[in-house]
Formats: structure tokens, C-alpha cells, sequence
């Protein structure tokens, strides 16, 4: 008898972001198999006697390739357990839950996508940032930090910069002068407003805002890299407004590089 696998997102950090849904498939897993920016606090709602595996990347270093982590879910799959794949955040945005769901497809593996909430959306909203507001933005665009750096790329920021309201960018503080340059070089304003959201949703969240002329000098100062959402748009300008949330003095988990 074969199993299952759920690609469960996690969501962006705050453990009660979890949907229902993917809380009931977590407590029910027989195998877990979990990523670096899981909070650990849903782990303790796993089984007694479920199997725990640790797949957590970091820049330049894999603890688990990609293709081991395929290979696991098609194995524990078809030994007949209930396997869940916690994501950060969604599967589908910069998660990879494709590729796993196509490995799972590929071997006639039973598999179910379980959405989680997006960094991208919950770290501005955290931060009192709307990433859609009627009169100031009527699009967003999420991208990767890495197309920054990524000189086959840069024909694409010429349609961000003139076609995209607000622009979320995952992962992007080592590129952030990459994207200021990108930015500028195709009509944006030296003004333009852009926001940091560091371990957004957590306790240890800090922002820091600007405009694309003088961030790069901001985060220096306040020495925060990733995990962080940048958020460049006028709707940045409704956070020292709408600035719910009350964030640390400073962030107390470690850095994350790259």
C-alpha cells in the first residue's frame, strides 16, 4: 500500500500562520521532512513516533540536495507512510514545491499542495506595508534576490521598474546594490520608497526603510542581512503609519548570508 505526500508551507515564521490545514496533515505525518526557516515551535505538534529529517539549505552550502530530498519523498512514499514536506512559507514561490511534485508525479506517487502564506505578503503586512492599496499600487511582482546578480536577467528590470507598482524581492539583501542600480538605471526615481522586513512576522522583526538613494547606507548601519523581505514602492510610505506590529530594538536570531 502506498502513501502520500503533503507539501505543506509553513508559512513566513510566526508558527500561528500555519493554515488549518496543513497543521491537521503535519500532526497526522508519519516522516516530516523540514527546511531551515521552519520555525521548530511546529515541530512539537508532530507525532510521538514520526520521523523527523532536517533538509535545510544555506547559501553555497546544501545540507540536503535537491535531488536527495526528491528521492526521499518518492522512498518513504512508497514504503506506504504519510509524508509531509514543511516549506517555509508557499511551495510553490521560490520553494521548489514543483520539482518535488513532479518527482512525485514522475513515480506515480499519490501527492497533495497545501498553500502557505508567502514571506512576500506577510513580512510588508507585519511591518504595516500593503503591497496593494488602490491609489498607490495596483500590481506587485515578487522576483528572486539571485536575478539581481544575474546579468542574463537585467532586461527584465526595465519591465519592473516602468510596469510593476510594488516589487517584493526574496532573499536580495547581498543584491540590494544590484537592485538599486538595476532600479535607477531604468527610470526609477532616487526617491522611489523602499523597506527591509528582517525575520519578518517574528518577535526579532526589524525594518528599515529609505528610498533606492540612500538604503544601502540604512542597512549598513542597522547590519541586518537575510532572512528579509525588500519592499520598493509608494506603498512603503504607509509604514511609519500603519506600523502594527512592535518589533525588538534589534534582531536576536543569527544572520543568514547570502
Amino acid at each position: 500500500m502506498i502513501g502520500k505526500v503533503f507539501l505543506v508551507g509553513a508559512g513566513p515564521g510566526d508558527p500561528e500562520l500555519i493554515t488549518v490545514k496543513g497543521m491537521r496533515y503535519l500532526q497526522q505525518a508519519d516522516v516530516i521532512l523540514y527546511d531551515r526557516l521552519v520555525n521548530p515551535e511546529l515541530l512539537e505538534f508532530a507525532k510521538s513516533d514520526a520521523q523527523l529529517v532536517y533538509c535545510g539549505k544555506l547559501p553555497h552550502y546544501h545540507t540536503m540536495k535537491q535531488e536527495t530530498i526528491n528521492h526521499f519523498l518518492v522512498k518513504y512514499a512508497k514504503k506506504g507512510l504519510n509524508v509531509v514536506r514543511l516549506k517555509g512559507g508557499d511551495p510553490f514561490v521560490f520553494g521548489r514545491g514543483s520539482e518535488e511534485a513532479e518527482e512525485c508525479a514522475k513515480n506515480d506517487v499519490p501527492y497533495e499542495i497545501i498553500p502557505g502564506i508567502t514571506a512576500g505578503i506577510a513580512a510588508p503586512a507585519y511591518a504595516g506595508i500593503p503591497v496593494t492599496h488602490r491609489t498607490l499600487s495596483k500590481s506587485f511582482a515578487f522576483i528572486t534576490g539571485h536575478q539581481a546578480g544575474d546579468r542574463e536577467a537585467e532586461h527584465q528590470w526595465q519591465h519592473l521598474a516602468k510596469a510593476v507598482d510594488t516589487i517584493c524581492v526574496y532573499m536580495g539583501v547581498s543584491h540590494l546594490p544590484d537592485i538599486c542600480r538595476n532600479l535607477l538605471q531604468n527610470g526609477k526615481s532616487p526617491d522611489t520608497p523602499i523597506a527591509l522586513v528582517h525575520w519578518g512576522t517574528l518577535a526579532e522583526q526589524q525594518t528599515v526603510a529609505g528610498t533606492l538613494s540612500d538604503i544601502e547606507e540604512r542597512v549598513n548601519q542597522s547590519g541586518i542581512s537575510n532572512p528579509s523581505m525588500i519592499i520598493i514602492g509608494e506603498v512603503v510610505k504607509l509604514h511609519h503609519n500603519l506600523n502594527w506590529f512592535k518589533e525588538e530594538v534589534a534582531p536576536h536570531l543569527p544572520a543568514v548570508h547570502g
